[in-house]
């Protein structure tokens, strides 16, 4: 059957909707669901059709049979393929669920039409080599459905890890099985032919051994999310890589014999090198982050496997395929082949490394320049194929009406190579956007006009315009920090969660509020019509006493005093919950409280903890209630305990709602990855070995550390002293600080900042040793343990009526059975009233009671030991 003629003019609408997406790229910040559209016009627009078309193409040239359709039939099934897809397009972004799941079924329903097609051809076809790609067809057809059901519920919304779990489920499914078996199906065959070289031997029974291998793996892969079982899904990839391992080498081979040199070759050879990096970053992030973490930081694994991958091997592919199919001898072949490979060594190492800067740790500014370079990279393969289209369309006709002595001989076809200099010119481009991007400053954007005063609302009449600005949030601000709005104008913000672990959001004085957006995420903010200046801040606890503020100035409103906003001046801080504080209540006879009783070290020498942040409402003094941020539920951190040499492997698990993260004193790591700030939902491991002895403090290192720390998120890791004396009892007390919003909300921060404390407690709670007495019996010998967790008060523990006979402070015994270092060995006489430690200092005090009453610990401090830093130590006989 004749393939040549207008049967190209198929891939036109993979042209119109990769077109598509390069358009939203461009005007992606001004619309919600841009980034889902974006992808899904690529990988759904653009391959599926292309599949669709190109597997039939290569089915009956392979397989050598009569097409058992006719064109009217495979053109409608086409045409419901681009129906099912627009449904899908408009139905997800706008909600529509019924529009999304009659495309996802039309969708569908065609693609297992195409499968069956395929298979009835395979089942009447002589036998013959390579049928093997006709199976890869089959088996990537039989994925797509389950990938297309998995969308249709992602669509719909899922509570908890759901969301994370099916996304990886669904995305897998459908680049590795439907994309990415189909490709490494054709490769066999297309792979020499695009090379123009010969197979290698044992291509055919490579692909044969492969494709069992492969759809093990993938099943692998998209069942593990959904079972939670995330080792079975690196065994899934691993096999899914070990079959690509076996397609790719006779492609290597074929290579060797000769190597890439036009565009359609080297584009291909990027997308080829491309897919293993992916699928071993795809494994390493299943090992090592949870579902909900693997979707929220997708973006890595979508340009890696959507573009890096898939992408560029479509452009390949569609730049020697369409003029081939097109023919028409070898004038319009070669005019074709020259639009094809214009500028090509440019394009293909220009966007290969845009790409693999833009997933690197780069600033957000030179992302986005290195973006926009790598699209202009691309797109120019969908300007090439379609001037390559236009010349051998009008080189034919021309053919058609000349006479043969009116027509040159033609000239040998050419070979392209790589060009150096358009290899240079890349790294030139490339050097410049990154300089460029590094060379501005992204905060600068939008400032300059000084706010005026507010104007009566009354007087403002609306302009009917609309203002529109994009805001990003990260490291502390927000970027731009300020919009100039003509009085009278509607505002609207498109406002983007940049960071990399934090949760922000943008809340204004005239009540608006974006909602809390995670890393990565997007919205558009409605201000409505500006009538005066305008405060916003990001409301996360802490935030905006960092800094995190916005203003809305209102240009050509009246000015009454010209006064300037200045955020660094903030509010005095209120009374809040203090006003119900009473340091003479007493506790509830149910209150627990927090138990100070010391265990030993543990005999194990490897200890492993699971912390898990959460935010609870605590009473923290009688009838005082405040949300605490917890290490595993309590006003206070657990207490861990072990000798030097033990190694420590604590696993954080973010079960919050802004992020967190967590500094252990008695490690000596570096800080870059185990003490990051992890967003909610997001775990870490962080594993140390214990080297010296103390009693250490663990704390949230998140910014504004004052907040974290004075809302709960402290503790302490006891490593013994080797040579430890034996008592009766140890007790750990730990001091922190108070900081009180109104009843049951969370900690004023600007209290914590001015160090305005309204109370001071032992263990997390105020007094609560007042109730709860320390039992012990008389002659017994205690150990205190004591740890300063802050954040700003100093602590001078004493106990009333008792002496110190040992003092251990930051490593060292100051006193040890009476006598001090320097003191001859026959003195025994020395004592102490107080051990004295500043914030994240720590020690131990030693004494036995002579005889039975109550002995009261205090902060000698005074005021903070009548403000609850105090407990009662019971003695009995």
């Amino acid at each position: 059957m004749n393939t040549r003629g207008a049967w190209f003019m198929r891939d036109i609408p993979v042209i119109i909707w990769l077109t598509t997406a390069v358009i939203i790229a461009l005007i992606h910040p001004f619309f919600d669901s841009s980034r889902w559209l974006l992808v899904h016009l690529v990988a759904l627009g653009g391959f599926t059709h292309s599949i669709m078309v190109w597997s039939v193409h290569f089915t009956n040239a392979l397989l050598k049979t009569p097409d058992v359709e006719s064109r009217r039939t495979q053109n409608i099934r086409l045409i419901l393929l681009q129906l099912g897809m627009l449904a899908v397009f408009i139905g997800v972004p706008t909600t529509l669920w019924w529009l999304t799941i009659l495309g996802a079924a039309m969708i569908s329903g065609v693609i297992l039409w195409h499968a069956a097609m395929l298979a009835y051809r395979l089942r009447i076809a002589l036998p013959g080599r390579f049928r093997i790609s006709v199976r890869y067809y089959i088996v990537a057809a039989a994925f797509l459905p389950v990938g297309a059901a998995l969308g249709v519920l992602l669509a719909r919304g899922l509570p908890g890890d759901w969301h994370g779990k099916l996304l990886v489920a669904h995305t897998m499914v459908n680049l590795l099985g439907w994309v990415g078996l189909a490709i490494l199906g054709t490769l066999v065959t297309l792979w020499p032919t695009m090379l123009r070289t010969k197979m290698a031997d044992g291509a055919e029974r490579a692909s044969v051994r492969a494709l069992p291998i492969l759809t093990t793996g993938l099943s692998l892969v998209v069942a593990s999310p959904l079972i939670d079982l995330a080792w079975l899904g690196v065994i899934g990839v691993g096999l899914y890589l070990v079959g690509t391992g076996i397609v790719y080498v006779p492609i290597i081979q074929a290579a060797r014999n000769k190597a890439p040199h036009s565009f359609p070759t080297l584009s291909a050879s990027a997308a080829l090198i491309w897919l293993p990096i992916a699928l071993v970053t795809l494994a390493v992030k299943i090992l090592t982050d949870g579902w909900a973490t693997l979707a929220q930081n997708y973006g890595v694994l979508t340009g890696m496997f959507l573009v890096g991958f898939a992408l560029q091997m479509l452009f390949g592919a569609l730049s020697h395929l369409v003029p081939v199919v097109i023919g028409g001898g070898p004038r319009p072949l070669k005019a074709g082949i020259a639009e094809i490979n214009r500028l090509g060594t440019w394009r293909v190492v220009t966007a290969n490394l845009a790409i693999a800067l833009c997933l690197l740790p780069v600033p957000s500014i030179v992302r986005v320049i290195l973006s926009a370079i790598a699209l202009v990279a691309l797109a120019l393969a969908l300007v090439f194929i379609l001037r390559a289209i236009i010349v051998m369309i009008r080189t034919k006709r021309a053919m058609e009406h000349a006479d043969d002595g009116e027509l040159p001989k033609p000239e040998p076809m050419p070979t392209p190579k790589v060009s150096a200099p358009q290899v240079i010119a890349s790294v030139a481009v490339i050097a410049l956007g990154a300089t460029l991007g590094v060379g501005l400053d992204p905060t600068a954007a939008g400032l300059g006009s000084t706010p005026q005063s507010p104007v009566a609302e009354e007087q403002v009449e609306p302009t009917g315009e609309v203002t529109e600005i994009e805001v990003t949030a990260a490291d502390m601000r927000f970027s731009p920090a300020s919009v100039d709005v003509p009085v009278g104008n509607e505002l609207v913000i498109h406002l983007t969660n940049t960071d990399a672990s934090e949760v922000h959001d943008l809340v204004l004085a005239n009540g608006v509020d974006s909602g809390r957006l995670a890393p990565g995420e997007s919205t558009t903010i409605a201000v409505g019509v500006i009538t005066e200046n305008l405060e916003g801040w990001c409301s996360i606890v802490g935030h905006r006493q960092m800094g995190m503020v916005f203003d809305v100035n209102a240009i050509g409103a009246t000015s009454t005093d010209g006064d300037e906003h200045d955020h660094t001046d903030m509010a005095t801080p209120g009374a809040g919950a203090a006003a119900e504080l009473d340091f003479m209540a007493s506790w509830s006879q149910d209150f627990e409280g927090y138990d100070p009783k010391l265990e030993p070290a543990p005999a194990t020498t490897k200890h492993e903890y699971t912390f898990e942040v959460t935010e609870e409402t605590i009473e923290v003094s009688p009838g005082v209630e405040q949300l605490r941020w917890t290490f595993n539920g309590d006003s206070t951190g657990p207490t861990l305990r072990g000798n030097i040499g033990d190694t420590f492997r604590i696993t954080l698990v973010n079960n919050g709602t802004m992020g967190h993260s967590i500094d252990f004193h008695a490690s000596h790591v570096a800080p870059d990855e185990p003490m990051r700030t992890i967003a909610p939902g997001e775990s870490l491991v962080y594993e140390f070995t214990a080297d010296r002895a103390g009693v250490w403090m663990y704390h949230c290192g998140t910014a504004p550390m004052t907040a974290h720390i004075g809302a709960g998120m402290a503790g302490a890791v006891i490593i013994d002293p080797p040579d430890l004396d034996p008592v009766d009892h140890e007790y750990i007390i730990t001091q922190s600080e108070l900081y009180l919003g109104a009843n049951g909300e969370a900690i004023d921060v600007d209290k914590a900042l001015a160090g305005q404390s309204d109370a001071v407690m032992f263990n997390g709670y105020v007094n609560q040793y007042i109730a709860n007495p320390l039992e012990v019996t008389t002659g017994d010998r205690v150990r205190f343990w004591v740890l300063n967790n802050g954040p700003n008060k100093p602590l001078s523990f004493h106990i009333v009526g008792g002496q110190y006979d040992t003092v251990y402070k930051e490593g060292t015994y100051q006193l040890r059975n009476g006598r001090g270092a320097l003191d001859p060995a026959e003195y025994d006489d020395g004592g102490a009233q107080a051990l004295d430690l500043m914030p994240a200092q720590g020690g131990f005090v030693e004494l036995d009671f002579p005889e039975a009453g109550h002995y009261t610990m205090v902060n000698h401090i005074m005021a903070d030991a009548e403000h609850g830093a105090k407990g009662i130590v019971e003695v009995t006989d």
